[in-house]
């Protein structure tokens, strides 16, 4: 029987066990790895097959039974062409791949900005996810849950409350689009983990965003990684409407800060160009010296 099953069945609750504290002690224990997978020049879906393939295949981390949550950006009410949402097809694949390695069940979701329904709609995601069989979420107050970040800086001090049913999955894959931001430069893998936390203004007023976003991911950390750059807000970002760049590119790896650290090449920038990154590698969280990550390019 599942630890959460176990849990449930006793009764008791996700809050009052600790739960994200378990989940944040599994995904720190296991040393991250320093090797991406960059797919170029393909179909959305292609590059995506030939990402997760090179890496080891989807059923390196999805198992027959598993239930499995994918969280894309899908924040703002704008259509694909405009690079402010993941790409749908991307996360069609990636919910057609999960269900291929066994998933019992897949989870799309985002704690949007704009409202939920038109987000879902216009960014072409809730069509495309639930057409590989996957089930939309639709987030409420209520799903959240407080989780502690011992190794925080800045967020140690914070009740950070996250989403519930990221820390009940079995396969947590994070899917961001890479575009530009106001406050964090870009936004990539770690900074999409912003739309899983229910207070995102408490971590723009700390004064210090860029150690919150490092902060959060000691705590959790998706198993996987995969950023859009078919096509990215190269200004304008993170809603736009600006300078739209086809890049036709997928970066994938279970290192969030390797991932991260390569994408900000597709802005003409290093990794030591935005904060959280390098702050993220400075907690042990991955590798952003790119001289030290593994670049299979497919």
């Amino acid at each position: 029987m599942k630890r959460r099953e176990l849990l449930r069945r006793l009764g008791f609750s996700l809050t009052a066990l600790g739960l994200g504290q378990v989940y944040a002690a599994q995904r720190t224990a296991a040393k991250p790895s320093s090797t991406i997978v960059v797919a170029e020049k393909d179909s959305p879906a292609n590059l995506v097959r030939k990402a997760i393939k090179a890496l080891g295949g989807m059923g390196k981390f999805v198992k027959k039974g598993n239930k499995v949550l994918i969280k894309p950006n899908i924040a703002f009410a704008r259509p694909p062409e405009g690079a402010a949402n993941t790409n749908p097809e991307v996360v069609a694949e990636l919910v057609r791949l999960c269900f291929e390695a066994g998933a019992s069940e897949v989870l799309v979701l985002d704690y949007t900005l704009d409202p939920a329904r038109i987000t879902y709609e216009m960014s072409g995601i809730a069509k495309a996810a639930e057409t590989q069989g996957a089930r939309m979420v639709y987030v409420s107050p209520r799903d959240f849950v407080s989780i502690e970040i011992p190794k925080g800086k800045i967020l140690s001090a914070y009740d950070v409350r996250v989403l519930k049913q990221v820390l009940d999955a079995d396969v947590f894959i994070n899917v961001p689009i890479a575009k530009t931001h106001s406050g964090a430069r870009l936004t990539l893998g770690m900074k999409n983990l912003m739309g899983i936390i229910q207070d995102r203004g408490a971590w723009h007023r700390s004064g210090d965003l860029h150690q919150c976003i490092a902060d959060f991911v000691t705590a959790v950390k998706p198993h996987l990684t995969v950023i859009d750059a078919v096509r990215i807000l190269a200004s304008g970002g993170p809603k736009g409407p600006g300078r739209v760049e086809r890049k036709d590119t997928i970066i994938a790896s279970t290192d969030i800060v390797a991932a991260d650290a390569y994408a900000t090449t597709l802005f003409g920038l290093k990794p030591e160009d935005v904060s959280h990154i390098v702050k993220a590698a400075e907690l042990g969280v991955g590798v952003a010296d790119l001289k030290r990550v593994k670049i299979v390019k497919v």
